[in-house]
């Protein structure tokens, strides 16, 4: 997934753009509106995060300019922290906004979350968007799992997830938010064992004891962990 930063402050870009590249996105950054609308000629990012005033223009400007042209999700960063400067950017076609001083992992949720909404298509010329672990890869276009060039049989349920659980790498998940997130999209409702046996069954397809892929770990009276080695 291709992420275009504009943001000005080179210690914050460049502190953002180690950060999400150890997520496995493909970063950009720009430090003027100018060489970011150039980069948007050449090739499309699935995301874009933009600081409201860079040196040469008004970011939220530009961000709805792009946003008349191109579906693209837009997260706007700023040291503004009004509510009305909340209302201008969402209104002005900015997707979420963030404001300075903010955690990185906040920031990583939020881009997950625009993701997600969007579809998590990517839009830089790739067949689809891919999350991965070692040599354990899903196809979230096609929603199809491999591990190596062998794909694995897995339902559904088991490949909404291994999403889930690869989207959010060494970070732990509460039994509560997997169950959400996998299964109230049905309307259904389900127990906390139905959770342990798909998370059972998972491991087996995915060879959990394979150290190339990474592994499901329970952390007891709380959820799970996917631990990528």
């Amino acid at each position: 997934m291709l992420l275009y930063i504009g943001e000005d402050d080179l210690a914050l870009a460049a502190g953002m753009k180690f950060t999400l590249e150890r997520e496995e996105y493909e970063v950009e950054t720009f430090g003027t509106c100018g060489a970011l609308r150039e980069a948007m000629g050449r090739r499309k990012p699935d995301l874009l995060l933009l600081d409201w005033n860079l040196p040469d223009g008004d970011g939220l400007e530009l961000c709805r300019r792009i946003k008349e042209q191109e579906d693209i999700p837009a997260l706007m960063i700023t040291a503004r922290d009004l509510e009305i400067d909340q209302v201008m950017c969402l209104e002005g076609g900015a997707d979420d906004y963030i404001a300075k001083p903010f955690s990185l992992s906040v920031l990583k949720a939020r881009i997950r979350a625009l993701l997600r909404r969007s579809g998590g298509q990517s839009r830089s010329g790739e067949e689809g968007a891919v999350l991965r672990s070692g040599n354990l890869w899903l196809d979230i276009k096609r929603m199809r799992a491999f591990r190596g060039e062998e794909e694995l049989d897995l339902s559904p349920t088991q490949l909404r997830l291994l999403q889930y659980f690869l989207e959010n790498k060494n970070q732990v998940l509460l039994k509560e938010q997997i169950l959400e997130r996998v299964w109230d999209k049905d309307g259904m409702f389900v127990e906390e064992n139905t959770l342990s046996v798909n998370v059972g069954r998972l491991r087996k397809k995915i060879g959990d004891d394979d150290p190339d892929c990474g592994r499901i770990k329970t952390i007891h009276g709380m959820g799970y962990l996917w631990e990528e080695t």
